[in-house]
């Protein structure tokens, strides 16, 4: 009976031990991740308040040995920053607005309409996210020039739609799906016409998912380069683009490039810490149910 006693009594703080040193592993394997992706921040930062001549040091230090503001100052010298940056604002903003009102309305249509052809339209939203963005470069170049597009900002905000809209539908179908169809109907017993259901009960419940899948669209419109780069002349470049400029015939000037980027990066930070809350929330209710 005592062995008995005493068996049980190890393996009870035994269990506690390799919680422990699960949790441990775990700890360790998370920051392992961080650091891996959070190194090139750290450099990029780094790079941008480091003299220009430390940049090019071949043998870099890993921590800064001296702190400057004049690599800003190059970059906003080196050509027009608030153009391009401008630009890309109008276009991310665009394409926002305009993919979370047409993603919506599609995702509702194929999460609670039942029409001929409904399977089919949503393996071809999947089927067009896996086209290689860089397959349909000349396809998109030849029509939006038929189209009077071309080197227009309203020609690069239809052609980040192309590839955003798919996704949006896809997670934002996801959102509706989660919401129980009885709601509605509920609301339009008391009274409600389907928009009024909708507009009081769906799109409330909706809003987490718009704020995350919106997070997603403006990064890939402000971050996008290829199709900027190819379709947009140097007068109407983008932000993307015109982090370029450092590159010339003499040579990379790398602390300033450094410095531009952190530039350009400071309107996505500003962004998630705005709206992280809903972020969160968007992303852990669209996981539960596809």
């Amino acid at each position: 009976m005592s062995s008995v006693s005493s068996t049980s009594g190890v393996s009870t703080l035994a269990a506690p031990a390799r919680r422990r040193r699960s949790k441990i592993g775990w700890n360790l394997l998370g920051l392992l991740v961080f650091v891996t992706a959070g190194f090139p921040v750290y450099w990029m930062l780094n790079t941008a308040f480091k003299p220009a001549k430390d940049a090019i040091d071949p043998d870099p230090s890993l921590f800064p040995t001296g702190l400057t503001l004049s690599n800003f100052s190059r970059a906003l010298d080196i050509s027009d920053f608030w153009g391009p940056v401008g630009r890309s604002l109008v276009v991310s903003l665009a394409v926002v607005v305009v993919g979370m009102a047409v993603g919506m309305l599609a995702a509702l249509a194929i999460s609670r309409f039942a029409f001929r052809g409904r399977k089919v339209v949503i393996v071809g939203i999947l089927a067009v996210q896996m086209v290689p963005l860089v397959a349909m470069i000349i396809p998109v170049f030849l029509l939006l020039n038929d189209l009077g597009q071309y080197d227009r900002l309203t020609g690069l905000v239809i052609t980040y739609l192309t590839f955003i809209l798919p996704f949006t539908v896809w997670t934002l179908r996801g959102f509706i799906v989660n919401i129980p169809k009885e709601l509605e109907e509920a609301a339009m017993v008391d009274g409600c016409s389907r928009t009024g259901a909708f507009v009081r009960v769906v799109f409330p419940l909706l809003a987490p998912g718009l704020v995350a899948t919106s997070v997603y669209a403006f990064i890939q419109a402000w971050n996008e380069y290829l199709y900027a780069l190819m379709l947009m002349s140097q007068q109407n470049q983008t932000a993307t683009v015109w982090l370029a400029n450092f590159t010339t015939k003499h040579g990379t000037e790398y602390a300033p490039m450094m410095a531009g980027s952190t530039m350009l990066a400071v309107p996505i930070v500003i962004l998630f810490l705005l709206v992280q809350r809903k972020m969160a929330a968007g992303l852990t209710a669209g996981a539960v149910k596809g």
